[in-house]
């Protein structure tokens, strides 16, 4: 990849990727205003799959209602029984592979609503098929994956979407739009936070392991992942906190609360990371986590009437939050929807809540920026997801971008999965320097180990606390990054090679 490409194309995107709306004026384009751009009219039905039915999957179909539902798979039938019965027509499976060997020339689009850990296998197979992709988020589990998703998405020529809906939401356009405008002057500092997690973390891993319900298959939910024995407190839901399977509370809620910050400050890559967190274990998320990402000085956009220094962004989960700027309205709770983030700039500071929503001034000015970006109705409403919909039907030639198609989601992806390695890197006490386009650390050394604890012990005998801590075996720093980056997949499962 070039360098910087990605930080030219987010830009790009921000301002021009849009600009078969915006240089017509035309500031909302429903589905019926791009007939005829593409192989599909919008008046033609897509035929769906479904990976992953039972959570999210469940809501993302029936925003795609008006679509064909052609098929469903999910590995625990118990859990997703009510989405069978609802589309009786569809073929229904366990095993997506099965199902896009069968299936495969009558899909024309895969919804994936899976645990973290299998979203890049199914979402990059489905793209080396020619089939449209929307994936939940966070868009996947490493550094490594989001980048050959982005880069499958540009090889493919197909339309994408991440399911975080917020981008396609006023807040983001609005947030965007003021910063662009030079509202609150150049940002150096942001902080964002989340309430979450809500599901339990920070947990000792289970010393013995429960039957398998009949109608689940642990095996393939596994899938790529180590094999472990099945326990009760990983599915459903709670697969979030577990590191073989989820990415914590910065994987659910980064990818909603962070991306007015990726898209309005045109961050790209960062160049160092911090992590910090309450007891961080092997396998379990800890409760509470901080992370500092630092992004170069860009260059700004011409329509930008701001510079774009360096800047250091912050993120807090687990119920800790930024302090209170000075001139904070007395009881004016910063948690708005699950979160929030401040961006502090050298005139002004702007606030908003998750997914961006209710933007507003610390100083109480009203901007009135001009809008550029596009707007998308009832975007938390099903519009997000119509909104693929309504780009699987153009040609890639006339495609207007979804609001978080992959060539945006996958870059700012990484920036969320990369809390997640500062975090698991803390105890080398130092701060990571990254490099972006190559996917490595650049200061760690051939000598540095890392340990984790396994294990948290406490216990109370004859009045007396005991404390005890049950670690791993010291291993090299350097192949334990890389694995984090890059995770060797547990074989037959494999990832398409990554495009040059």
């Amino acid at each position: 990849m070039e360098k910087n490409s990605n930080k030219n194309f987010v830009s790009r995107r921000a301002f021009l990727g849009t600009t078969a709306a915006a240089a017509a004026g035309i500031t909302i384009i429903p589905s019926h205003a791009v007939a005829g751009l593409g192989h599909k009219a919008p008046s033609d039905k897509l035929n769906i799959a479904a990976v992953g039915i039972g959570g999210m999957g469940n809501s993302n179909l029936r925003n795609l209602a008006s679509e064909n539902i052609v098929g469903l798979c999910d590995v625990d039938w118990k859990y997703s029984k009510p989405v069978f019965d609802k589309y009786p027509d569809a073929k229904h499976y366990k095993d997506w592979r099965k199902m896009y060997d069968e299936m495969g020339k009558s899909i024309d689009a895969v919804v994936v609503a899976t645990a973290d850990h299998t979203h890049a296998i199914i979402a990059a197979t489905a793209m080396t098929m020619g089939k449209h992709v929307y994936v939940q988020k966070p868009l996947t589990h490493t550094v490594y994956e989001s980048r050959l998703l982005t880069k499958l998405a540009e090889k493919y020529q197909v339309a994408t979407q991440m399911g975080n809906q917020g981008s396609s939401g006023e807040g983001v356009n609005l947030t965007t739009e003021w910063l662009a405008n030079g509202e609150i002057g150049e940002v150096t500092k942001v902080e964002a936070f989340t309430d979450r997690p809500i599901w339990p973390q920070g947990l000792n891993t289970p010393e013995r392991g429960d039957w398998a319900p009949d109608t689940l298959d642990w095996d393939l939910f596994t899938g790529p992942a180590k094999m472990r024995p099945f326990n009760h407190i990983y599915h459903p839901w709670n697969w979030r906190g577990w590191w073989d399977y989820g990415t914590g509370a910065l994987g659910d809620m980064a990818c909603h609360i962070l991306h007015p910050v990726f898209v309005g400050l045109e961050l790209g890559y960062p160049t160092h990371a911090q992590g910090n967190s309450s007891l961080l274990l092997q396998d379990c998320a800890p409760v509470s986590q901080s992370v500092k990402l630092t992004f170069p000085e860009r260059k700004a956009q011409k329509k930008m009437k701001m510079k774009l220094p360096e800047v250091d962004v912050h993120w807090y989960d687990g119920g800790i939050k930024p302090m209170l700027p000075e001139a904070w309205p007395d009881g004016k709770n910063p948690n708005d929807s699950g979160g929030g983030v401040l961006f502090h700039g050298t005139k002004d500071t702007l606030v908003c809540g998750c997914y961006g929503v209710n933007p507003w001034l610390l100083s109480g000015n009203t901007p009135e920026a001009p809008k550029f970006r596009r707007r998308i109705e009832n975007n938390m409403r099903g519009g997000h997801e119509m909104d693929w919909a309504r780009a699987c039907k153009e040609s890639p030639e006339n495609r207007v971008p979804t609001a978080s198609d992959f060539a945006e989601a996958g870059p700012f992806n990484e920036m969320v999965v990369m809390g997640v390695l500062g975090v698991r890197l803390q105890s080398l006490n130092k701060v990571l320097d990254w490099d972006g386009e190559k996917m490595e650390f650049t200061n760690l050394t051939d000598d540095e180990k890392i340990r984790t604890v396994v294990k948290d012990g406490f216990t109370i005998k004859d009045g007396h606390p005991s404390f005890s801590k049950d670690w791993t075996d010291p291993v090299p720093a350097k192949e334990f990054a890389a694995e984090l980056i890059k995770h060797e997949y547990r074989k037959p499962w494999s990832l398409p090679d990554m495009p040059a």
